[in-house]
Order: C-alpha cells, then structure tokens, then sequence
C-alpha cells in the first residue's frame, strides 16, 4: 500500500489499521472500497467490503477488476525473484519488502494526472495538490463520520475552470493542459485506455505528442499507468537519487547514467524502482506513522 501511497499526506489513498480505503468510481458511481489481508503468509485472503448507495450486481466485477489492477494481485512475479536471487546487491532489498506487488493507477488518466501535478515539483507537493483536485471536483461518499472522494474522473471536471485549479495551487500551464485533456477524453477525441494495447515505443510516442507531457511524464505513465515494469523512469530526481545512494554513487545520475545502471534487472528495473520507493519511505519513518512529512515548496520532484 505504500508503494501505491507515496507520501503520508495522500489524501486519495487511505492506509490505517491494517485497512486501505478507497472511492472508486464504479459505472460513474461513487463506492468506498475498503480492503483488509486475512490469513497466514502461505494462504493470504483479501477481505474486500463495498459502500455505494446503489450499483448492480455487475459492480462486483468491475471493483473486482479494478483491485487487481491497482494492486498488482496477478502479476507473477516468480521471474523477478530468481534475477534477484542471483544479484547481491538487489536481494536484500527484494527480500525486505517480499510480497510486494507493482501498483498502478485505476485508470491511465489518473496517471497522467498525477505526472502532470508532479512535474516540477515535490512529490509531497503533487500530493497535496491532487489531494486538493479530489477534494473540490471528486464524487464523495460518507462512512464512519467521515466522507471520502473519489479522484475526479474527465466527467467529473467538466466544470472545473483552469483559475479554479490555479487557486489549489496548479500553475496555469499545467491547470491548462489537465483540463484539455480531460475534456477531449470526456468528447471521445481522446482514449487514453487504448494505449494499454501497444508496445512502449507507440505509447511513449502518443504520449509525447499531447500537450503538456514529455519523456519524464509519459515513462511514468508507462511504469504507474500501464504497469511496463521494465520502465524505469530516468528523468525522475527523486528516482535518480534513491538510485544513486543504494549503489553507492558519489556523483550524480543523468538519464543515461541511469539506463546503463538499471539494464541488468531487466526486464524488471521499474519494479526495482518501486523498491527503492519503499526503502527510502522507510528510512523517512512514514511506515510505522514516527515521523511527518513538512511541505516544502522549493523541493524538486522526489
């Protein structure tokens, strides 16, 4: 769930009690999904409840199929843990945080929505903001006292203005480009879902060509979006960075520092990406709830 959080301040995303809590929207409805493990390591069941006020029977299908996707439930894995077993450097690591899935996005808009917010920025910042875009345009659904919402859909920010954006906090550009996107997406002059279809090199390519993306955005997409484990996104600081300490580099990686480093995990270097994610989450503290993140505005992408 951390690798699907990022920061402690993700207000989408809900992680407490053993519990994950989330509004999904399910056939354009709003539906807490709350999903709890159960049962030994060999035999794990997830326990999953749904709040809505009215979805049919079909619903159960769709949250089913959402689940899996957010939370990586049938990727096999078993390939990456023997590349692992035999590299001295990952095992450790890989070994730590065993049972790990490769989360993505419920859907490639998100993705896209949450690359757009980061761009330029802390990844606490980009939180906060898409926190904020939830808050005011997302479908809410009380429980418990407390009302959850959803991540807004292209349909739910149909009458979001881009001054309304900029007031949260987004810059014009990127209120700008959030808000085209979605509207072609909401006009079918957009599917983003198609891209799940093609290879890397074809969706890197209609990525690039929108407005607003380019090659850090559209590999996140890529890694978060579409689930291509073997993209690891080398214009991510944050990334470069966790990647630079963990191998015990003095100076710097560039992009293709970072391709030349990551080659030998592959066909898997984005879920070891998503490892040094969660290795730097716990050095902060986050995990076991000991420390708070700060805001810092002047911070670059992380």
């Amino acid at each position: 769930m951390w690798a699907l959080r990022r920061r402690p301040t993700n207000q989408i995303d809900y992680w407490g009690g053993g519990t994950f809590r989330r509004v999904l929207e399910i056939y354009h409805e709003p539906a807490e999904i709350s999903v709890q493990q159960d049962g030994p390591a060999e035999r794990v069941s997830l326990l999953v409840n749904v709040t809505a006020h009215s979805l049919p029977r079909s619903a159960r299908k769709e949250v089913k199929d959402q689940l899996e996707r957010m939370l990586g439930l049938r990727r096999d894995l078993s390939s990456f843990y023997r590349l692992a077993r035999q590299d001295p450097k990952i095992a450790p690591l890989v070994e730590e945080f065993r049972g790990l899935k490769p989360p993505r996005f419920p859907t490639v808009f998100e993705a896209v929505a949450n690359g757009i917010a980061c761009q330029q920025l802390s990844l606490l910042v980009g939180v906060l903001l898409l926190g904020r875009l939830a808050g005011k345009y997302g479908q809410a659904i009380g429980s418990a006292g407390v009302a959850l919402r959803s991540f807004p859909s292209p349909e739910d920010l149909s009458g979001a203005r881009s001054d309304s954006l900029r007031a949260m906090g987004f810059s014009g550009h990127k209120a700008e480009f959030l808000l085209a996107l979605a509207s072609k997406q909401r006009h079918a002059n957009l599917d983003l879902e198609k891209l799940e279809c093609g290879d890397n090199k074809t969706a890197l390519e209609f990525l690039e060509q929108l407005p607003g993306i380019g090659r850090w955005t559209a590999e996140y997409v890529l890694l978060r979006g579409l689930g291509r484990l073997n993209v690891f996104p080398g214009d991510d600081v944050g990334a470069r960075n966790n990647l630079a300490r963990f191998l015990g580099r003095r100076k710097p990686l560039d992009y293709e520092g970072v391709r030349r480093a990551v080659a030998k995990w592959q066909p898997y270097a984005g879920f070891v990406y998503f490892h040094l994610l969660l290795a730097r989450i716990r050095d902060a503290g986050w995990m076991n709830g000991t420390k708070v993140e700060s805001v810092g505005l002047q911070q670059r992408a992380a």
